[in-house]
């Protein structure tokens, strides 16, 4: 039963592994084959209860299909809402964990929350400015090759696609609205 009070002991023994695994261990040298001190007695952990008291509210929080019951307290901040909830909903009331989908409709949750965001902010006072708040600006000024190259940073494969990302969605919607806006014209 998860969330207990005591302690569960969750790594098996070295004599457990060495029965379980042959070879295991062989190539450690004897005075650095631990790196930490394993406790198999804990005493008295101090928690007054075997299962913790449940936090109310969670008949409609998003879980995974693989757990039984969401823990024991869980935040409560950030509630699903429009179609970004309903997207991350079904992620999580239909699919498990170790499917490319659900996270795949996290992410695409997450981006449907951010555009929504950001269409928000073109009716404030204050409207989002992609240059400034993508760091574009700061990128020349910073080192740009030097902090990339040579240094055994992994996503250099990748950083062909980032003027995509950032910038691919703000041209996307600069030409829709050109659409929207030529067809309203043509209409008059």
């Amino acid at each position: 039963m998860p969330y207990e009070a005591a302690k569960p002991n969750r790594s098996p023994s070295a004599e457990e592994l060495r029965e379980r695994i042959p070879g295991w261990g062989a190539d450690s040298d004897p005075e650095h084959r631990r790196t930490w001190q394993q406790r198999d007695d804990i005493g008295d952990t101090g928690a007054h209860w075997d299962l913790p008291e449940r936090q109310p509210g969670g008949e409609r929080r998003e879980r995974s299909i693989e757990h039984m019951m969401l823990p024991p307290v869980f935040g409560t901040a950030q509630p699903l809402h429009g179609i970004s909830g309903r997207i991350r909903r079904f992620a999580y009331d239909r699919l498990g964990e170790t499917k490319n989908t659900r996270w795949l409709l996290l992410v695409l949750g997450d981006r449907v929350e951010a555009w929504g965001a950001h269409l928000r902010s073109f009716v404030s006072a204050h409207p989002d400015n992609p240059v400034t708040q993508t760091g574009v600006l700061a990128e020349p000024r910073r080192h740009p090759l030097s902090s990339r190259f040579g240094t055994g940073r992994l996503d250099v494969r990748h950083t062909w696609m980032d003027p995509l990302i950032v910038a691919g969605p703000w041209l996307a919607a600069v030409v829709l609205i050109g659409a929207v806006t030529r067809r309203a014209r043509g209409r008059r």
